[in-house]
């Protein structure tokens, strides 16, 4: 999903119902403000998140939206769904936040629970799900039977699965206890981790995915709950 841009002379043409020639004149006469600044570039690419005013009159301002949920077990990731509750239906925000307008940032499954992302900027969750920037996804995983150091061997080596032709990047495995363990990826292929354990025939009992990147859901967001992301943690993953 890629943010949609235009330009600024073909955004206020349709806006106002003027010509393109008319905007050349109100950019002349510094008119049109883009976000902050007064605008004198027809050919300036804009984007759904710049603020774009004329003669002080707002016609643009949307707002970027990021959002973390704590999700539980038995809720789809997913914005519809006839069976489920989906995690549209269990975010609470502000008014001012459009939540037909977010998008998921990576799924979990209906039984996985843990930290979800959803925004409206499609560029930041591109940055986050682009296999280039290799963004960590750590989860803690619980298990039927007892762990071995065998494990971390075979994850870090990536494991091959002949349906698919592929063989998983290196994964690291920590364990915690008999029957759990904390894995970091940087992929998030279907049922992966479910799939390495089931390498073992060691089935997983739990899953809850902890931290994707620099972002950790900590005790202080309960499960079902969600919250906006502060500037500084949208800019610093």
């Amino acid at each position: 999903m890629t943010l949609s841009t235009s330009r600024l002379d073909r955004f206020i043409s349709k806006q106002c119902q003027v010509s393109r020639r008319d905007v050349r004149l109100m950019l002349a006469q510094k008119r049109i403000m883009v976000d902050g600044a007064i605008a004198n570039n027809i050919d300036q690419i804009i984007d759904k998140f710049s603020h774009i005013s004329l003669d002080n009159k707002v016609l643009q301002a949307n707002e970027a939206s990021y959002v973390m949920l704590h999700k539980p077990v038995g809720v789809v990731s997913a914005t519809k769904d006839e069976q489920h509750k989906t995690v549209l239906d269990i975010v609470n925000l502000p008014e001012s936040v459009d939540k037909a307008s977010l998008h998921l940032v990576g799924r979990l499954d209906l039984n996985t629970s843990g930290l979800v992302l959803l925004t409206n900027d499609s560029r930041w969750s591109e940055r986050l799900t682009s296999p280039e920037k290799k963004v960590e996804k750590l989860y803690r995983v619980t298990l039927q039977n007892k762990l071995n150091e065998d494990y971390i061997e075979a994850f870090n080596q990536g494991m091959y699965f002949g349906y698919e032709k592929i063989t998983t990047k290196p994964a690291k495995l920590e364990i915690i206890s008999d029957h759990v363990a904390m894995v970091s990826l940087v992929e998030g292929r279907y049922h992966q981790i479910k799939r390495m354990f089931g390498r073992f025939r060691n089935p997983v009992v739990a899953l809850h995915r902890v931290a994707i990147g620099s972002l950790i859901l900590t005790e202080q967001l309960k499960v079902g709950e969600s919250r906006l992301l502060t500037a500084q943690e949208v800019a610093g993953i």
